[in-house]
């Protein structure tokens, strides 16, 4: 464990009622509590809960799945050695003698349990899929935590990602190995993943309508400007870039903080489509 990452659970676990959270889950073990559960457990109302549980998540000491219609939270026992470790590893300059039973207190890390299925499925829509739907989903891929798998796909699709964008996310620390330009009917087969959201961010789509994703799916829109479209300099594009980044960014971390346990179908599209109603990007088109 890195000293950032040990730094983002000991942040996380400086607020007592996050300390009172994940004691909780510990009795629990590996079964784990719905959020309705832990709130009522807590006396916490359910939005102050889904803001502990977030914080707790994104530093890696719980994670989440989905089973039916419920977010069941447990305890990541892996998260937690992990920050016991990083505390002891330098035990006593290289004298673990002189430790006592400190150094004897963790054995070494086993393997890791295979990773829970993510809780939620999330599909990307733009015309090309060159360029916003790509970015979303990176940044999706990457803030989401356990919570979430994210794709993205186009109507129209191009032979590839835009170069800018690509080069854009790497900047910014994003892997974008598995990258690529796909239509959106890789994702309508009978084996292709059930979709829980489909999120477009176009004005509008060109070219058909909207294939059938399921009934479970829950749409929304987030509409935003065509980066492909952007001129001007070098200079001036890579601001424009930055800029619908960090708007796409804002509208993904809102979204995967949702208290999706409490929320129906209609307030979720609800609370979809008011996410895409927040601050736009300027078309950047000189």
């Amino acid at each position: 464990m890195e000293a950032s990452e040990a730094a983002i659970a000991f942040a996380a676990l400086s607020v007592d009622t996050r300390l009172n959270l994940l004691r909780l889950l510990m009795a629990q073990g590996a079964s784990g509590l719905p959020a309705g559960d832990i709130a009522t457990h807590l006396a916490l109302p359910a939005s102050t809960t889904s803001f502990h549980l977030a914080a707790l998540e994104r530093a890696g000491l719980t994670q989440s799945t989905r089973q039916g219609r419920q977010i069941i939270h447990a305890v990541r026992i892996a998260g937690l050695r992990q920050v016991l470790a990083f505390l002891t590893e330098t035990c006593c300059g290289g004298h673990p003698e002189q430790c006592g039973d400190i150094a004897r207190l963790l054995p070494p890390l086993p393997d890791e349990a295979p990773g829970m299925t993510p809780a939620f499925n999330v599909l990307f829509l733009c015309t090309h899929n060159s360029a916003r739907s790509i970015m979303a989903e990176a940044i999706l891929q990457k803030f989401g935590g356990h919570r979430f798998r994210a794709w993205s796909a186009g109507s129209d699709p191009i032979a590839e990602p835009s170069p800018e964008v690509i080069a854009k996310l790497r900047a910014f620390g994003h892997d974008t190995d598995g990258l690529r330009s796909k239509s959106w009917h890789e994702f309508t087969g009978p084996n292709a993943p059930q979709m829980d959201f489909v999120i477009t961010l176009c004005d509008t789509l060109e070219g058909p309508v909207c294939p059938d994703f399921g009934h479970l799916a829950v749409t929304g829109a987030w509409p935003l400007p065509d980066p492909v479209k952007f001129t001007g300099s070098a200079v001036e594009r890579s601001s424009l870039l930055n800029e619908l980044y960090a708007s796409l960014r804002r509208r993904i971390e809102i979204f995967a903080a949702l208290p999706f346990a409490s929320l129906d179908r209609m307030a979720m599209k609800a609370r979809l489509d008011e996410i895409g109603g927040g601050p736009r990007v300027p078309a950047g088109v000189h």
